[in-house]
């Protein structure tokens, strides 16, 4: 009689721990589905190929300066102590990425910068880490909006979202030059215009939705995601005393935390799962001071 009991008590926890699973996978940032014009601009593993072999030419210029950190760099292996904990999580977001040869460098340059290109080729600027005087919080979390870019692919939209741009606003510049009799050149040079608008506010939607995948990642991966208000706390700070050029084509800092902010609660659960903590205890976030300049 005992047996059948055994085997009902079994299949109860397989069914609760199915049931924790899912879960797990459907609570924080719900996955959405990527733009189709992505497939404008060709070929995913074209494109990436393309990407790494960018990727690649950038390492061979920056050696040839010395500008990479070398393996022992301890900076260089904090980042890839992060990314290792990030990059499993990453096929909830795209299956692709775990298939990708993810890579991990850090350029010598006072640049307050990082990246993550098609494929999962991540390159941070020592200038982030050093002026930024990031924890590895908010680490996780640039590395965790770069990640994102590439996991949405959103520079394979850009490029499909510029092509169908340029050719749109083209075909107006040509209707209103025929129609008003403007000179051609002047319609080409207001669609140029046209094109260049529309791309600024393509790249800060896709900034935006990075900001949210980057805090679903941190966060699954046992990195607090309140550290991105710190963050972006910080890089206001730091634009005020001299602006970061890359930060024109996003959100504002004010934005982008609002934006954190409000999803905050589909995140801080996953976090706190991770950690092991009650989601209604969770201990303050504490970051560190921006270095005197």
């Amino acid at each position: 009689m005992r047996k059948p009991k055994l085997k009902y008590a079994l299949l109860a926890l397989v069914l609760c721990t199915s049931a924790l699973s899912l879960h797990a996978q459907n609570d924080g940032i719900p996955v959405t589905s990527m733009s189709r014009l992505r497939n404008v601009a060709g070929d995913t593993a074209q494109f990436n190929q393309q990407s790494k072999l960018q990727y690649d030419q950038m390492l061979n210029e920056a050696h040839k300066k010395d500008a990479v950190a070398t393996e022992r760099n301890p900076q260089l292996i904090r980042l890839r102590a992060i990314a290792k904990r990030l990059i499993p999580y990453a096929a909830r977001w795209n299956p692709d990425a775990a298939k990708w040869d993810w890579q991990v460098n850090l350029l010598k340059s006072d640049t307050v910068n990082a990246f993550c290109m098609p494929g999962g080729r991540i390159a941070f600027y020592n200038g982030i880490l050093v002026k930024l005087n990031l924890t590895d919080d908010e680490v996780a979390m640039v590395m965790g909006h770069e990640i994102a870019h590439a996991l949405r692919e959103h520079a394979r939209e850009q490029a499909g979202k510029n092509a169908v741009t340029n050719v749109g606003a083209r075909i107006l510049g040509a209707l209103g030059s025929a129609y008003f009799g403007v000179d051609p050149r002047v319609g080409d040079a207001a669609a140029g215009v046209v094109a260049k608008g529309a791309a600024l506010s393509y790249s800060r939607g896709d900034e935006s939705e990075a900001d949210l995948v980057g805090m679903d990642l941190a966060a699954r991966a046992g990195f607090d995601p309140r550290a991105g208000i710190a963050l972006w706390q910080k890089m206001g700070q730091v634009n005020q005393r001299q602006p970061i050029g890359f930060l024109s084509t996003h959100p504002t800092s004010k934005d982008r935390i609002q934006n954190m902010q409000d999803h905050m609660h589909l995140v801080l659960p996953v976090y706190a799962r991770a950690k092991g903590l009650d989601p209604n205890k969770l201990p303050a976030y504490h970051s560190i001071a921006l270095p005197r300049s």
